[in-house]
């Protein structure tokens, strides 16, 4: 390790810094056990704890994205590992270590844990018998997620085998221990639903399981992520995890739990010695209900035999019943033919009185007598209004004002054109126009 000669004199940041540095190069990947305390998880999702023992203690960090693989609870005063690089927080100078995992201290610590994801998923209604699926009443195709070189596949392809040699078996190779193995099996799970939504594998079931090992081995299974991928399935998932003794979180969580990778495959397959048997059983129920169906035949056929007559004398019935009919299809013929002559001719007499040629003839004298009378109207009418123009115009004559003015009258307007009727409306010098039989003249008032 190398690390630049620092100047004799250093601001802050500079020393800092160079502690950072030295740090990080030093203690780029430690593993601490200790006991949790003053944890805080801030709405950032990062978490900040302080980790002790009975000595001494230090300050971490653990950023979101990197808690979210911790598979339990994390609680203060819980005893845990950690592992992590050791650094400097430059903006208050403090010495911290930045986590990148945690896992509780000790088979007991895994207890703990265990028990404490158990308390919460059974809270939150995962265990629910009434959330579980049921198996489907056939089962064709499994998806088994396991270890491809581990003892359970082994002992589930003998027992279907001897069992059920048709069942169709699709392995997704996992880990089933280690840091590695958790998320394998939850992404394992999520495949097999995903290749059956889209029709690319006709998975009925899916079996998640391992053999038997310790706590620690079986930890995987015990993980929230392989937990909320069973819970989120939409195919129904049985787990067997372990030996009978051995109870897992994915147990709790699954559809159905089977105590060994054996008994698993003796529930998701029909037994062939008891499906023969049926079958036989079956077999013997239909020939002889086949038997008894052929015996109510023969009977039957034979009444038929007896009741069966000479097939010479039926159609001689049948001949007569034909020429019957024929005397009769042929009287009504005739009968047809006559009522359609009797209907033609009245037809034909009917048109002769409804001959448009006729009415039109009559229409046009009508018409020509109408026009006639309308040239009479028409003229009387003329007469009449002529009489009565000249008899207006007389009146006329008689009642309007040339009648007086020829008397000697005269009729005196002002400059607008209005009828002087009242002398006391005028005024000196008002100019009017006074109107004779015989012409106008232009008048001033005087007085």
């Amino acid at each position: 390790m190398t690390i630049q000669e620092p100047p004799q004199t250093l601001s802050v940041s500079q020393l800092n810094g160079l502690a950072k540095q030295l740090l990080e190069d030093c203690f780029a990947q430690v593993t601490v056990s200790g006991e949790l305390s003053t944890l805080s998880r801030p709405s950032s999702g990062h978490w900040y704890f302080t980790l002790k023992d009975n000595r001494a203690q230090i300050r971490c960090a653990f950023f979101k994205g990197r808690n979210s693989r911790v598979s339990f609870s994390p609680q203060p005063g819980q005893q845990v590992n950690v592992r992590g690089k050791v650094s400097l927080y430059e903006g208050r100078g403090d010495y911290q270590l930045i986590v990148d995992s945690m896992q509780p201290a000790g088979a007991g610590a895994l207890a703990q844990a265990f028990e404490l994801l158990k308390q919460e998923l059974k809270t939150a209604g995962w265990f629910d018998a009434d959330t579980k699926k049921a198996l489907p009443e056939v089962i064709r195709h499994i998806a088994v997620i396991s270890s491809p070189t581990g003892a359970a596949i082994h002992d589930i392809l003998s027992v279907l085998q001897r069992r059920w040699p048709s069942m169709q078996i699709s392995l997704l190779p996992v880990l089933v221990q280690g840091d590695l193995a958790a998320q394998q099996i939850a992404d394992a799970v999520l495949q097999a639903n995903i290749w059956a939504s889209q029709g690319r594998k006709n998975f009925d079931v899916i079996l998640v399981t391992r053999g038997g090992g310790s706590l620690e081995d079986l930890w995987p299974f015990n993980e929230r992520k392989v937990a909320e991928a069973i819970h989120n399935s939409a195919l129904p998932v049985v787990s067997a995890v372990g030996h009978e003794v051995d109870f897992s979180i994915s147990d709790f969580v699954a559809d159905i739990r089977a105590a060994t990778p054996s008994a698993a495959a003796e529930l998701l397959s029909p037994n062939q010695a008891e499906i023969v048997s049926r079958i036989n059983l079956l077999q013997g129920r239909l020939i002889n209900s086949q038997r008894r169906k052929l015996t109510r035949a023969s009977e039957k056929l034979h009444s038929l035999r007896l009741r069966l007559r000479d097939p010479r004398s039926q159609l001689q019935e049948q001949s007569q019943r034909l020429d019957s009919l024929e005397i009769r299809l042929n009287r009504q013929w005739l009968q047809s033919q006559q009522r359609r002559r009797q209907s033609l001719a009245s037809a034909t007499q009917q048109l002769a009185l409804l001959n448009p040629e006729r009415h039109l003839k009559n229409k046009h004298r009508d018409i020509e007598e109408l026009r006639r009378r309308l040239k009479n109207a028409i003229a009387l009418q003329l007469k009449q209004s002529r009489i009565t123009v000249k008899n207006l115009g007389q009146q006329l004559n008689t009642l309007g004002p040339n009648q007086t003015l020829h008397r000697g009258y005269a009729i005196v307007t002002t400059a607008e054109g209005k009828i002087v009727r009242d002398a006391t409306s005028l005024e000196k010098g008002d100019l009017l126009e006074a109107r004779f039989s015989k012409g106008s003249a232009a008048l001033v008032v005087d007085k």
